[in-house]
């Protein structure tokens, strides 16, 4: 039996913590009933009409809802919003903006107005905060939250909702405890009637967390934080080429003051040498360390170093740790040309992501469920992001577990600061620590695991292969790089690859190994030898619906040849998102994200020259991801999908809905066509019959967007979910060799030697991949089910359709302490 080396106590520790599960980072809450497959009742179509009266439909009668930003700005801000709004109306219900946050609430008149669903068109793709937001002193005061409730009263608004920090959600919930005492004292006073008084009798508060240091405990994902880590990469990738060049060190310092989440996300995106983050203080000696680390970085033929810091970082005392420190430490004791680079308010600026917008909508929504369904005795609660799920939690158990962070690092309980963050961010630490600050053992574990991509290329596979070829090498093994895929497997395509050729990785699109769409079943013999000439013992397949259909070929394959009886594990790295047995694909958010640009710039067109309707084909095969997706994000009219059939009728039904849609003061249409949704209804069809049929009131222009989706650099997502993707694979197929290992040699002939490692809901799990067959549509390559149809009905309503809101599903109030519970027990 081959040995395996020993690691050190640090090394197995935080090798342990990388395996766990991940709480997801994305995105995306799920409240709605399943979508039917083929072969089940069609999914509700568009109505006919514009909006009108059904049973949620009418659940906001009577009632008024105000919406309110508060603290600091974040992007994604306008998408709740504007959801806020526009389901509010579609509700039946009354909304109103409340300009200038708290401030607006107190001196009333012009900043409480009502909304129309015009008035937040064009909303969706704009930065900030449209309705504003200020400091206010006034507020925190009892005399200020007097103006604030009689202000309400008027108007009739018992419901309020509440976008910003923690900051502004403790003073949401003060106001709510104190509207009672409030009110009689407004009686008392002659402020408001004591009829008033009867019918605002109690205040509904719901919270939806905008902050772009994601600080705010309860949610995996608070609305900013993706567009922030977007900014922030596009500035180290720019700042990358320029350190190359001239051999230099780079210090930036990001947004953070108590929270290190996106100097984390950051340091995991680009690779950096060195992160200094508040929960995590580096140990004593940590400034011989970190020159060791630049000095191996540059002896490995590395030409720059990137050193990541968060504004708030410090040392085990509590003391500071700036940015200009560390440029000092660098200069005088390595002589590194260094430069420093302070992002500040960038980072808060620009256009919102994708994600941001798709989860400031879904929260939007939820957040008016909420605020509807409330009683006096319900508690005030914030929308919150659990993995793929919606969850309301208690707005002040969040804030309270928030605020003991703080308090754990002031005390210098740093381990506790930690786990107080949450299992994502402990995980993503772990993983950061392991790819840079664990170097490969002396002693070789005597196994050889052979990594390559397949099929299509898409932006994020060489963060996973370098984070596969890494913590490969730190378990000991020999790691191989495949090129062209399958193709490249048979044809003898194999090299050895080391630490150092995958470090500036990270941040590329397309593939460095190179992929082929080839499957390998024609290839068996050749295959079958190169693995025994190579001695590879695993292989770890990076792909999309190919790396899972040549996975099962080479499955079958096992009863003719026994060298393909070895571990494999497939990670989805597709723009499509068609594989099996994961929500999500590597590749799909960098995808999504380029559609997104794309509608923006179009829509301004549009805007422009009025009365004109775009007609945009998107990549994505039969599935129909990419097209909702950038319909929720872009804010489209319609998107035409394969999964959800759509007839003449339909089409017909869409261009009267553009046809009333041009008498508003929206006078522009975005419709967005799955490139295979319908063989007869081509994006040539449809542009056609909307020119025809729009002669006269619009005319139409077509797009298609083609390979474009496919390339450019990946998103921060993409980056961080390919690193950790490729870090628990090698983790699992390590303890399945080792399982599966008889004296000296290899044998996996079971079921569960062959996994696709997939995102489900709240945790990455391992799935045999025979076990998916009966989970996949193999004639039109795509799940049986696919969650991201339920969020259709939501496109449909904020597009102004009349259809039915299914809200059978709804989220239910959890407890922050229950939740943590939950989920540790079923990592």
């Amino acid at each position: 039996m081959v040995a395996i080396p020993e690691l050190s106590p640090e090394a197995s520790r935080l090798l342990a913590s990388a395996v766990l599960s991940l709480a997801a980072v994305v995105l995306f809450l799920t409240f709605l009933p399943p979508a039917p497959r083929r072969g089940q009742p069609p999914a509700k179509k568009m109505a006919q009409t514009p909006l009108g009266r059904g049973q949620t439909d009418s659940l906001g009668a009577g009632k008024a809802i105000a919406v309110l930003t508060s603290g600091g700005d974040a992007q994604g801000m306008n998408a709740a919003v504007r959801a806020v709004v526009r389901v509010g109306i579609y509700t039946g219900a009354k909304v109103y903006f409340v300009h200038e946050g708290y401030q607006g609430l107190v001196d009333g008149g012009d900043n409480i107005k009502e909304a129309t669903w015009e008035s937040v068109s064009m909303m969706l793709q704009l930065g900030g905060t449209v309705i504003g937001s200020a400091r206010c002193q006034d507020f925190r005061t009892r005399e200020g939250r007097l103006k604030a409730a009689r202000n309400l009263v008027k108007r009739g608004i018992t419901n309020l909702c509440v976008i910003g920090g923690d900051g502004s959600l403790t003073g949401a919930d003060t106001f709510r405890a104190e509207w009672s005492s409030l009110l009689a004292e407004l009686v008392k006073v002659g402020g408001i009637t004591a009829e008033e008084a009867k019918k605002s009798s109690h205040l509904n508060i719901v919270g939806m967390v905008g902050s772009i240091d994601n600080d705010f405990c309860g949610t995996d994902m608070t609305i900013g934080t993706d567009s922030a880590l977007h900014r922030i990469m596009e500035i180290v990738d720019a700042i990358t080429t320029t350190a190359q060049s001239h051999q230099r060190t780079f210090v930036l310092e990001v947004m953070g003051r108590h929270c290190g989440y996106l100097a984390l996300i950051t340091a995991l995106a680009c690779g950096a040498d060195w992160v200094f983050i508040p929960e995590s203080p580096p140990e004593d000696d940590w400034e011989d360390h970190l020159c060791r680390r630049l000095t191996e970085t540059r002896l490995g033929g590395s030409r720059l170093n990137i050193i990541i810091v968060a504004e708030g970082a410090i040392d085990k005392h509590g003391k500071a740790i700036t940015s200009d420190d560390i440029k000092t430490l660098v200069v005088k004791r390595l002589g590194y040309d260094t430069r420093v680079t302070i992002l500040g308010h960038v980072q808060r600026g620009g256009t919102p992501s994708a994600f941001d917008r798709i989860l400031g909508s879904r929260m939007g929504v939820e957040a008016v469920m909420a605020l509807l369904e409330g009683t006096p005795d319900t508690p005030a609660c914030v929308v919150s992001l659990s993995g793929n799920q919606a969850v309301r939690l208690p707005l002040m158990e969040c804030v309270q577990v928030t605020k003991d962070v703080t308090t754990a690092m002031n005390e210098g309980r740093f381990e506790d600061a930690l786990k107080l963050r949450g299992r994502s961010f402990q995980n993503n630490w772990n993983v950061y620590k392991l790819l840079a600050h664990i170097r490969p053992p002396p002693t070789k574990s005597g196994y050889t695991l052979a990594v390559l991509n397949v099929g299509a290329p898409a932006a994020g596979m060489n963060a996973a292969v370098r984070s596969t070829v890494r913590i490969g090498l730190i378990h000991g093994h020999r790691m191989l790089a495949v090129h062209d895929g399958f193709e490249g497997l048979a044809y003898g395509k194999v090299e050895e690859i080391s630490w150092e050729r995958v470090g500036s990785w990270t941040g590329l699109g397309g593939s460095k190994l190179g992929t082929k769409r080839t499957l390998p079943k024609k290839y068996f013999e050749e295959i079958s030898a190169n693995i025994s000439n190579f001695s590879i013992h695993g292989l770890i397949i990076i792909g999309g619906f190919e790396a899972f259909t040549g996975s099962l070929e080479l499955m079958e394959g096992r009863a003719k040849y026994e060298e393909l009886c070895i571990p494999l594990c497939v990670i989805p790295a597709t723009v499509s998102n068609n594989v099996p047995g994961s929500d999500f694909s590597i590749g799909a958010d960098t995808a999504l994200n380029t559609i997104t640009t794309t509608c923006d710039r179009i829509k301004q067109s549009a805007a422009g020259t009025k009365r004109r309707v775009f007609i945009i084909e998107t990549m994505g095969g039969f599935c129909g991801y990419l097209a909702t997706m950038a319909g929720l994000a872009g804010g489209a009219d319609a998107a035409y999908i394969y999964e959800e059939h759509f007839n003449i009728h339909d089409l017909q039904v869409n261009v009267e809905h553009l046809t009333e849609k041009m008498k508003t003061t929206v006078k522009r249409g975005l419709v967005l066509r799955n490139e295979r949704c319908n063989e007869n209804y081509t994006t040539d069809f449809i542009y056609n019959l909307y020119s025809e049929e729009g002669k006269g009131i619009f005319d139409c222009r077509k797009n298609v967007l083609g390979h474009m989706q496919q390339g450019g650099t990946p998103t921060p997502f993409d980056r961080n979910f390919g690193t950790k993707m490729g870090a628990k694979a090698v983790a699992w197929i390590t303890g399945k060799i080792k399982e599966c290992s008889r004296h000296g040699r290899i044998f996996a002939n079971t079921a569960d030697s062959a996994c696709l490692l997939g995102m489900r809901k709240r945790s990455l799990v391992f799935q045999p991949i025979t076990e998916l067959k009966e989970q996949t549509d193999f004639e039109h390559r795509i799940p049986k089910e696919q969650w991201w149809l339920k969020l259709r009905p939501i496109l449909k309503i904020l597009a102004k359709y009349n259809i039915e809101l299914d809200t059978s599903e709804k989220a239910h109030l959890e407890h922050v302490t229950r939740k943590r519970i939950s989920l540790e027990s079923n990592i």
